[in-house]
């Protein structure tokens, strides 16, 4: 007969390693992370705009907060629609609207990326030629971050579909 000792011990040891596994099984990798935050982004940009009903063109979205946004729908493919999202502020060293973020959305896999931040930095301005992974992922992470913050506050702000008129051609 093996003591109680024994058999509680053997207890503790299978619930224990149970428990230091789980929260490899339960916390999502970087990766799978960051595709969440581009699929979050997706349905907040879907839900707030709709860009995928938009024609080509820009929009001016106005609020009683005094910030105008403007999304232009610069082109729609089958599968994707690249747009831009600014606030109707100009940066003052520049003369361009600041902030913007250049995204495309992918209408099939329902996922919503950053391809770039602030005017005239892409992303080989930022990082250069050949950033290695880390430095790369880090960066898709904080701009998708951003993104995610700033479609949440325009929405609390009140800007929806609703809200947006065409904008006139700044020609």
């Amino acid at each position: 007969m093996t003591s109680l000792a024994a058999r509680t011990g053997a207890a503790y040891d299978a619930t224990m390693s149970h428990v230091i596994e789980k929260p490899q099984a339960v916390l999502p990798s970087k990766f799978a992370y960051l595709m969440g935050l581009y699929a979050e982004n997706y349905h907040r940009l879907a839900r707030l705009f709709a860009p995928q009903s938009l024609a080509p063109g820009r929009y001016v979205s106005t609020v009683d907060d005094g910030l105008d946004v403007q999304l232009e729908i610069i082109e729609r493919h089958p599968y994707t629609i690249e747009l831009k999202l600014t606030y109707c502020m100009r940066d003052n060293d520049t003369g361009e609207s600041s902030p913007s973020a250049w995204l495309r959305m992918y209408n099939d896999a329902h996922v919503a990326e950053v391809s770039h931040c602030h005017v005239g930095k892409h992303m080989w301005h930022a990082l250069g030629s050949f950033p290695p992974t880390k430095t790369l992922f880090a960066h898709r992470m904080r701009m998708a971050s951003f993104l995610n913050r700033w479609l949440e506050y325009l929405a609390e702000q009140g800007h929806s579909r609703g809200t947006l008129i065409p904008a006139p051609d700044p020609s």
